[in-house]
């Protein structure tokens, strides 16, 4: 399976999109360029873990992605605060980055456990 094939990536990669697009016309453009950085690095340290040469590697790079989403809904909910980013859309992607993090607890406890 490829990491293309995985839910969890999917959803990442769209998430980060949205977040993107949350800041495109943000005030702040230091604020922006950290809230794109870690929200490309979700998807990107899912593909990069899974295209790695071992699962403890894998489960790694998931841990990277887990933080980086943390992160991101942080940022956002700062951003909710200092009306950088809409309430409502923000707190849509707040929502959607929580489930994404616990499809790659899943995703890491499954590993684990093969």
């Amino acid at each position: 399976m490829s990491f293309e094939d995985l839910d969890v990536w999917k959803r990442g990669k769209d998430a980060a999109i949205r977040a993107c697009q949350l800041v495109e016309h943000c005030s702040s453009r230091s604020f922006a360029d950290q809230v794109i950085r870690s929200a490309v690095s979700v998807p990107s340290n899912i593909a990069e873990g899974a295209e790695r040469n071992s699962k403890p590697e894998f489960i790694q790079f998931l841990g990277y992605a887990r933080g980086s989403a943390g992160e991101l809904r942080t940022q956002i909910m700062i951003g909710i605060e200092l009306k950088y980013v809409s309430t409502d859309e923000g707190e849509k992607l707040v929502s959607e980055l929580r489930e994404i993090s616990r499809m790659l607890w899943g995703l890491i406890r499954s590993l684990r456990t093969q």
